[in-house]
């Protein structure tokens, strides 16, 4: 299906003198379309910079982010703003619904921002296939933390962007509803074509995924296919401080 996203030779900065933080290190990597990505390392191995480097949401200091050939480097701040809106689809930690509006309003909104039209018939089927058809009028104060991530995800697909992004979609579930939650990426995935790219830090959490890529130091060190939650265990232990070093690919 070839890449929607790739990034080349991207570095990535933070701070000045001795508070300089090398987030990315020369970082190359391609997503190929119609896949389900982890990333993964340890705490500040620059994963999240990755994500949003990948996704626009940060500039890089150098390198080339392109999504689906859009050179993401190059463009304007409101040229960037309305590829996120119509291409992009995003799921956070903390759901960042709308507490006003209900769960179809909240479906809803990337529509409106976007000043599409809005097809109650895909919303409704939007809100089933998370689970939640009989859930759209309820705010989200009114619906569990699972359900309020179910929202987060019809909401991201709601304009069948080209990439969903996801950082620490399950950091604020519980086990079971962190499960439920992660097969429905992957359903996305395997269903529905899209391309989903995590950062996560749960071996769990990147057993549902198709592939995991590994980052130390703002280097990727190296990934693993089909994974599952031991062998994720085993390669991140060797990546933190301790450990026996990264193995290769």
């Amino acid at each position: 299906m070839g890449d929607i996203v790739r990034l080349t030779a991207v570095h990535k900065t933070y701070g000045r003198g001795n508070n300089r933080v090398r987030a990315l290190d020369g970082v190359d990597i391609d997503f190929e379309a119609g896949t389900f990505t982890a990333i993964m390392g340890p705490s500040g191995s620059g994963k999240s910079t990755l994500l949003q480097c990948a996704a626009g949401l940060d500039r890089v200091d150098a390198g080339q982010v392109l999504l689906d050939g859009a050179p993401l480097h190059e463009l304007s701040e409101r040229s960037l703003t309305e590829l996120r809106r119509e291409h992009m689809g995003f799921i956070f930690q903390s759901f960042n619904l709308i507490p006003a509006l209900t769960a179809r309003q909240n479906v809803e909104l990337p529509l409106r921002l976007a000043e599409r039209p809005i097809d109650s018939v895909a919303i409704d089927r939007g809100l089933a296939e998370v689970g939640l058809a009989e859930r759209g009028e309820h705010r989200p104060a009114e619906l569990s933390g699972g359900q309020q991530q179910r929202v987060a995800i019809a909401r991201a697909l709601v304009t069948r962007p080209k990439v969903i992004f996801a950082d620490e979609p399950t950091g604020a579930l519980d086990s079971r509803t962190a499960r439920e939650v992660l097969a429905l990426l992957r359903g996305v995935v395997e269903e529905h074509g899209q391309t989903v790219i995590m950062v996560t830090h749960d071996p769990v959490a990147a057993s549902y995924s198709q592939r995991v890529v590994f980052l130390a130091d703002g280097k990727v060190t190296g990934e693993l296919f089909e994974p599952t939650a031991e062998t994720v265990a085993l390669r991140m232990t060797a990546l933190e401080p301790g450990g026996s070093g990264a193995n290769p690919c």
